[in-house]
């Protein structure tokens, strides 16, 4: 999977990212990237500058150099947010919270929000909820409901083979919630928990993310929420 991290804390000691890609590589294709943007025909789209800036952005995390990470993501979500391609947009948020700067959490935010409102990939959906489960205490609510948020979001994009694989990683990922949160190792223990925490119904659970999104961007939005709300069909 290209966006899930199925194997977390798994890191070579002599590269720069969690593959074992050698450092060299890295700052080989990163420059070939930075040339990329340099030789992009005149009266490109902002678009196409700003896709090469979120490989650019990716290489910069993998290097471990998260400011300029930050940096570049930043400036291609702007471009992205204003052409209404809220995929691109969110993986702009992705690398962002990656490059763990003082505005991560507010990008983590905006990025579930975005990947929750637009149907874009379930993959990089799931990606971001799953980020929220790692950023928050064992015992926390916000875990629970990023979880089933994931569980929900696979069941209504996906399908076939795809749905098959991202549902038994969002299944894994509620349960080892559940146990984490309430110690539960039973399945009608596993029930009740899942009744008693509002977990069952997206009424109840999808307004009580849009509470945890809240807390991670508090005021520092960078797109206008109501305007995009008011912009969808049957709102």
């Amino acid at each position: 999977m290209k966006f899930l991290d199925e194997d977390p804390g798994l890191r070579d000691a002599d590269s720069g990212d969690e593959a074992g890609v050698p450092v060299v590589q890295l700052e080989q294709e990163l420059a070939a990237a930075q040339q990329e943007i340099i030789q992009l025909p005149a009266g490109y789209k902002a678009e196409e500058k700003a896709r090469i800036q979120n490989r650019v952005g990716e290489l910069l995390v993998d290097l471990q150099r998260g400011e300029e990470a930050f940096d570049v993501a930043r400036e291609a979500f702007d471009v992205f947010a204003q052409a209404q391609q809220w995929e691109d947009a969110v993986q702009s948020c992705n690398i962002m919270f990656l490059a763990d700067q003082p505005q991560s959490l507010a990008a983590l935010g905006q990025g579930v929000w975005l990947a929750v409102t637009f149907p874009i990939d379930a993959e990089l959906s799931v990606a971001m909820l799953q980020h929220i489960i790692d950023e928050t205490p064992a015992d926390s609510d916000g875990a629970a409901v990023a979880a089933v948020t994931a569980c929900y979001l696979v069941e209504m994009r996906t399908k076939d083979k795809q749905r098959d694989n991202l549902s038994l990683f969002t299944n894994h990922m509620l349960g080892a919630v559940a146990r984490r949160h309430s110690d539960i190792s039973k399945q009608e223990q596993f029930d009740y928990w899942m009744e008693k925490m509002e977990l069952t119904d997206p009424a109840k659970f999808l307004p009580r993310l849009r509470n945890v999104v809240d807390v991670l961007v508090q005021e520092d939005w960078w797109v206008d929420r109501e305007a995009i709300w008011a912009s969808l069909p049957d709102q």
